[in-house]
Order: C-alpha cells, then sequence, then structure tokens
C-alpha cells in the first residue's frame, strides 16, 4: 500500500504528481481512495523490491509511505463508512492464468 500527500502548487509539482501517479499505475497499482494505492504481490521479497523501485521515482518534495500487510489482513478490513465494493483485492479468491 502506498500513500502519499505531494505538493500540488507549482506546475513542475503538479507534473511530478502526474508522473509518481502514472509509475504507481504501470506497476500494477490500482487506486484504493486518493492518494492510497495497492498491489497484490506475491510474496514479501516482490513487496520490497517495489518499494525499491517506487523509492527511486518518488517526487523529493512531500510524503511517500508505504505499507506492506497480508492478503488476509487487507480482506479483514472493516468499512465505516460506505459499502465495500465486491474485488479481487478484497476477498481471499485468487486469479491463475496458464
Amino acid at each position: 500500500m502506498i500513500m502519499f500527500d505531494l505538493p500540488t502548487l507549482t506546475a513542475t509539482d503538479r507534473r511530478n504528481y502526474r508522473q509518481f501517479r502514472k509509475h504507481l499505475l504501470k506497476d500494477g497499482f490500482t487506486m484504493m481512495q486518493e492518494s492510497i494505492y495497492t498491489c497484490i504481490l506475491i510474496d514479501s521479497q516482490s513487496a520490497h523490491l517495489l518499494e525499491k523501485k517506487i523509492s527511486v521515482y518518488s517526487p523529493k518534495k512531500g510524503l511517500v509511505q508505504s505499507m506492506i500487510v497480508t492478503e488476509k489482513q487487507f480482506a479483514s478490513m472493516n468499512f465505516l463508512t460506505g459499502k465495500a465494493e465486491k474485488t479481487i483485492e478484497n476477498t481471499f479468491e485468487r486469479l491463475t492464468v496458464i
């Protein structure tokens, strides 16, 4: 899970924000909420490698944080307001492509 708060005051800041978001989408992340993106990975080693990759292309200004959670932890998320969307990211179901 990547959480970020990036400045958007100048044209350069906005460009850096857009480029960062595009990198996240290219790396397989989906938007969970504004400025919170998630990605399902096969193991913790892959998660740590992706974390390092993101640190390389993260904008220098602003705040970018990561949190690694298991599928089980993610699926146990409680929705306090609003409805839970039935997506593959929020269930124990898995998709295997052969």
